[in-house]
């Protein structure tokens, strides 16, 4: 049975989340103290977190942060807010989907499955793939680094989405529709120039490792990785 750790501090809501969550099967637990929600996430340990923007003591954003420092967890953002910057915030900040209020509760399951089967089940790596290592640069999907000649550096969860598709299909084309299906479930909301926003951060960070142009644009069709700093193992 799945467990959702729901981050909301309207109990009226919470009730009705957990009312169709158990419907469906979903197990579930909700913050009770918004000063530890860190805490009670560890100890609850949960598959797919539900998490709102507006929160006491601290907001969403924050606790995303919090969470991605020591989980991989699919996070879901569930807000009133329906501005674009609000939901550009909540990616960058390691988030992997934003549903506005208020939803259809069908759709939230939804995308709740659909993360769940990404992360867990259908579509999700063996444990044996969540490392991935060309020519020396290694992509440590689950600690969120990257590493190559003795230098390691944190990189986001949105950036390590991109490269872990990028590297696990080295010198063939990935299109951009497939790029942004794998980071984000529903493309409605995400600018067109958001994932060349995401192109350029990635190429900084293996610049900053000392390797140049691995990531190619081919031009009406999308991005090749190509390992141009020596011979593929």
């Amino acid at each position: 049975m799945s467990k959702i750790f729901i981050i909301e501090d309207d109990k009226q809501l919470i009730s009705l989340l957990k009312e169709h969550l158990h419907k469906f099967g979903f197990e579930t637990m909700s913050v009770t103290d918004f000063e530890t929600v860190k805490t009670q996430f560890e100890q609850y340990d949960p598959h797919l977190v539900l998490l709102d923007v507006n929160l006491p003591k601290y907001d969403g954003y924050y606790w995303c942060r919090q969470i991605r420092s020591i989980s991989t967890c699919p996070i879901l953002f569930i807000s009133a807010r329906d501005g674009k910057m609000d939901q550009v915030m909540a990616l960058e900040n390691g988030a992997d989907d934003y549903i506005t209020k208020p939803f259809d509760y069908e759709i939230v399951v939804a995308k709740i499955n659909s993360q769940l089967r990404r992360a867990y089940g259908t579509y999700a790596s063996s444990k044996n793939d969540r490392t991935i290592m060309i020519n020396g640069l290694k992509l440590d999907v689950e600690r969120l680094m990257l590493s190559f000649n003795d230098q390691e550096i944190e990189i986001s969860h949105t950036e390590v989405k991109i490269l872990d598709e990028l590297m696990k299909k080295a010198e063939r084309v990935v299109s951009r529709d497939r790029l942004l299906e794998k980071i984000w479930d529903d493309q409605a909301f995400v600018d067109d120039n958001t994932l060349n926003v995401y192109i350029t951060r990635v190429r900084k960070r293996l610049s900053s490792l000392g390797i140049d142009d691995a990531i190619q644009t081919i031009r009406g069709q999308g991005y090749r990785f190509f390992p141009n700093w020596g011979t593929m193992e």
